[in-house]
């Protein structure tokens, strides 16, 4: 038994002359991919290359910002070094002077002292070092031992209290 073979010439040659058909179209597909991935590779580079600029800016605000407050820092370190040179009255108004320098520094970067004293203790803001009774509320803060610091809202160090435990019967 002979099989027909010549069908299977004819489909043989009717994908091929699709495929020459299809191979224009098949190029152009491939051109604008390897056009838009090369538009990615470029975009994806770019992007690269920004946020390792933007790290280094970041990094060099930084080290400008803490410049320029020790620079105003050491303001006072030649304040406490023309204190130790002097002696009785002076010595405790020099002192007194340069707190007031100090603490003017610190207000100007938005740091300041977190008022605690007669005020519900707060766990966000203060450090409950003793409970002691008392004639004050319980809860209330009635000693600082250590004064503590918020830069703008947030607190940088909590302040170290006595909390009052009330009256004791």
């Amino acid at each position: 038994m002979k099989e027909d073979t010549s069908e299977p010439n004819e489909k043989q040659q009717n994908l091929a002359n699709e495929a020459d058909a299809a191979s224009p179209a098949l190029e152009e597909l491939q051109n604008a991919y390897d056009d838009l991935n090369s538009r990615y590779l470029r975009l994806a580079a770019d992007f690269d290359n920004y946020r390792k600029r933007m790290d280094r800016e970041l990094d060099a605000r930084t080290t400008f910002a803490i410049e320029n407050f020790a620079v105003e820092l050491l303001e006072v370190i030649d304040n406490f070094e023309r204190a130790e040179k002097a002696d009785g009255a002076a010595l405790t108004e020099g002192m007194e002077q340069i707190k007031k320098l100090f603490m003017t520094i610190l207000e100007r970067h938005g740091i300041g002292p977190i008022e605690c004293r007669n005020l519900p203790f707060n766990p966000e803001r203060h450090e409950a070092i003793a409970y002691v009774p008392s004639d004050a509320e319980e809860g209330t803060v009635i000693d600082e031992v250590v004064r503590g610091y918020c830069m703008q809202d947030k607190v940088i160090r909590c302040a170290k209290v006595v909390v009052s435990r009330g009256l004791e019967e």
